[in-house]
């Protein structure tokens, strides 16, 4: 079968012209004639080994350790006609000097929310807040104003103090919409060190976020909780100052000052109008909220009506409901001042302080 040139060009994804190119080197070279000839030939632009050579050894004997614009404004001086890139290149193929680590990604600024309520950043800060002690400050803060409303010290932070601070808020305003955190592991499962959290397997602070409906949303830089990176900041330049001008070094009296004094100044100095009225805080009229904002963890009774929990034993005492607990699964409640109870379904069975010693139920007085 023969093909014309316009048909063979068009099997082989060329334009006319290109084949009949083809056909003239192969009717003058014959298949030598069709070799790419950038492939067996050095460029005329490659710079010789003796200039390769030349320009390491100088670095190598006269200028090591200097950073490689410092020895191009030198290479320069001297007549060399090389670009800055063939030079590092150069001596970076010669392992003469280091390649610098990558520059990390080019991040855009997020506006803030609009409303107030629609987004709430929370997180800790490790700090000498007196003299000779560090605590953790527990700040949780709205994205849209960058009104504090919730902060404390406490000595190390974690599940509870998540707790305290969503708390706090919502007593004061009300549901809101979505938190921003760290990947902290109070917060976040993390299957893999530094990947991605985990969106099925909650934390107790999962579990709870979820049976309120607020979204959590993880960061995955410092850049990302900006604002509360640089809060933090202006916190850790005044506020030990603060402290130590009114002689406070016991964390009781710091909180009470940081609730009393500083907060309501610093709001007042740093809050910001959102960029719309309104408020997407919802007011909470639901069930007892200390029992949604605490640790649960599932048990099963043993036969003398006891549950085992963390080296305690829990008396389940008798009750007007059932005989007995025996083998049925209950719920284990941890509040955030460490004291305990337990749950069958939506009924509490019984009271625990934090040794798990039975509380007396207080019997009310007859109308």
């Amino acid at each position: 079968m023969r093909l014309s040139q316009e048909e063979a060009a068009r099997i082989l994804g060329v334009c006319s012209r290109t084949f009949r190119r083809y056909t003239d080197r192969y009717e003058e070279n014959g298949l030598d004639g069709l070799l790419d000839k950038r492939l067996t030939q050095a460029s005329f632009r490659r710079a010789p080994v003796d200039e390769v050579m030349a320009v390491s050894d100088r670095y190598a004997s006269r200028h090591r350790g200097w950073n490689v614009k410092h020895f191009y404004r030198w290479y320069q001086c001297d007549g060399g006609k090389r670009s800055y890139t063939w030079v590092k290149n150069t001596l970076q193929s010669r392992e003469l000097v280091s390649k610098t680590a990558k520059r990390g990604k080019h991040r855009k600024r997020r506006d803030r929310a609009s409303l107030p309520g629609m987004m709430l950043h929370q997180d800790g800060s490790n700090h000498e807040w007196v003299l000779g002690k560090k605590w953790d400050m527990i700040v949780t803060m709205d994205d849209a104003t960058n009104e504090h409303y919730s902060m404390f010290f406490v000595d190390e932070e974690g599940t509870a103090s998540s707790f305290k601070g969503v708390r706090d808020v919502i007593l004061k305003r009300g549901l809101f919409s979505s938190l921003y955190t760290d990947r902290g592991s109070h917060y976040w499962y993390t299957l893999k060190e530094g990947g991605k959290v985990s969106k099925t397997q909650l934390t107790q602070f999962g579990r709870a976020m979820k049976h309120l409906g607020i979204q959590m949303i993880a960061a995955y830089s410092p850049e990302a909780r900006g604002r509360s990176e640089r809060a933090f900041l202006t916190h850790q330049d005044r506020l030990p100052k603060e402290l130590a001008l009114h002689g406070i070094t016991d964390m009781n009296a710091a909180n009470r000052y940081m609730a009393q004094v500083y907060q309501p100044a610093f709001n007042t100095e740093f809050m910001q109008p959102a960029t719309e009225e309104g408020s997407a805080f919802v007011p909470w009229i639901g069930e007892n909220l200390d029992d949604i904002l605490c640790e649960h963890d599932e048990r099963t009774v043993s036969a003398d009506n006891c549950v085992s929990f963390e080296g305690k034993t829990l008396q389940i005492p008798a009750d007007k409901y059932r005989c007995h607990y025996v083998r049925v699964k209950v719920l284990i409640h941890r509040y955030m001042d460490g004291s305990l109870a337990i749950f069958h379904g939506p009924r509490k069975l019984a009271d625990y302080d934090k040794q798990g010693k039975l509380k007396e139920v207080k019997k009310k007085k007859a109308a």
